[in-house]
């Protein structure tokens, strides 16, 4: 009897192994892999762009005296809103005015020369020659009186535009030169702000592009400024270019010589781009299954960046291929697969219940 049993059991091992021998497995091989795949989207690599600006006044000029002279009154402080042509600075035009009275008299006085000779012209008493003198005589006085009223005019310092006032660097009885700095003026109601950018965005950063400022004063908030201007030529030191930006500095919250952070996207390469969740690692780094011929082929790959999902990678690709991006794990290479549709998530079913129904 014991040994009728040992004899069965033998009997049943062997079956159990002739199922498991080449046929059944081969026959578990041919059985396609089901998974979905697709394309490899075409993604440019961005990366970000940091660069510190500077901001400088729309309009701004340094003054400086025309003529040189006593300092007789400064008529402005720091900090002051003042529109353009007004009085700054005075300076001592007590010569100057006695000149502008002086070329006056000069040209009454020419005036009436000539109006007695074109009084008696016709009567024969004088010669063309002598009107002729008398005109170019009225017309030098003339030009005499206004380049007195120009020295005059010169003594005192106006505003070129309107603008605010910087510190006065003069004061009330100093003696100045036209070399001699007053102060400064400015117009901020917009505010350039100037960065130097990398060569590689240089066709990317055209004037009316957008970029994104960061003021240092206050980092919490983020201008989006317009591209005003970019230079002509790259500085070879450096393989950079510097790019204006303008923004409107409303309720004057900003001043020249403020420092902005500016960010910008700065393109790079194409590369293809697959979701996270088709890259395999393995013993010697990362890959991806691709489907060739309706077979599974490993194709190594690098990452080079990652972007709202996707991985960007470098990796040799072919024509044609398709990358499985659900059922990863159930492939081996060589294996044949069936591709199939992405299952769509279940629809909700909404019940309806009229007011006061119990649930």
């Amino acid at each position: 009897m014991t040994n009728f049993v040992q004899t069965t059991v033998i009997l049943a091992s062997y079956l159990i192994l002739g199922a498991c021998g080449p046929d059944a497995q081969t026959s578990r091989e041919d059985v396609p892999a089901r998974v979905v795949a697709q394309k490899a989207q075409r993604v440019a690599e961005t990366s970000m762009v940091e660069a510190i600006g500077t901001a400088r006044a729309a309009t701004a000029a340094e003054l400086y005296p025309e003529a040189a002279g006593l300092v007789t009154a400064v008529r402005f402080t720091a900090g002051d809103y003042v529109q353009s042509g007004a009085p700054l600075v005075q300076l001592d035009d007590r010569r100057e005015q006695l000149a502008v009275r002086l070329a006056s008299v000069a040209v009454a006085e020419a005036d009436q020369l000539l109006g007695r000779y074109r009084r008696i012209e016709d009567t024969g008493a004088l010669s063309a020659s002598q009107i002729e003198a008398g005109v170019t005589a009225l017309q030098s006085a003339q030009i005499e009186l206004e380049q007195a009223k120009v020295a005059l005019a010169d003594r005192t310092v106006r505003a070129p535009f309107t603008g605010h006032m910087g510190i006065p660097q003069i004061d009330r009885g100093d003696r100045v030169t036209p070399t001699t700095l007053i102060g400064t003026i400015d117009d901020r109601t917009r505010l350039f702000v100037d960065f130097p950018a990398p060569e590689a965005a240089f066709e990317q950063l055209r004037s009316g592009a957008i970029v994104s400022l960061v003021p240092y004063s206050d980092p919490a908030r983020t201008i989006d400024a317009r591209v005003e201007a970019v230079d002509s030529s790259i500085a070879a030191d450096t393989r950079s270019f510097t790019v204006r930006t303008v923004i409107a500095n409303r309720n004057d919250a900003y001043r020249p010589g403020m420092s902005f952070r500016a960010n910008f996207a700065s393109p790079g390469r194409t590369l293809p781009a697959v979701p996270e969740s088709a890259i395999i690692w393995g013993g010697d780094g990362s890959y991806i299954w691709a489907v060739r011929s309706g077979v599974a082929r490993r194709v190594p790959m690098t990452i080079a960046a990652r972007r709202d999902g996707l991985v960007l990678f470098n990796g040799a690709l072919q024509s044609g291929d398709r990358i499985i991006v659900e059922g990863v794990q159930k492939v081996r290479e060589g294996q044949r697969v069936e591709l199939v549709a992405r299952n769509a998530p279940p629809a909700q079913q909404a019940v309806v219940r009229a007011a006061g129904q119990g649930k």
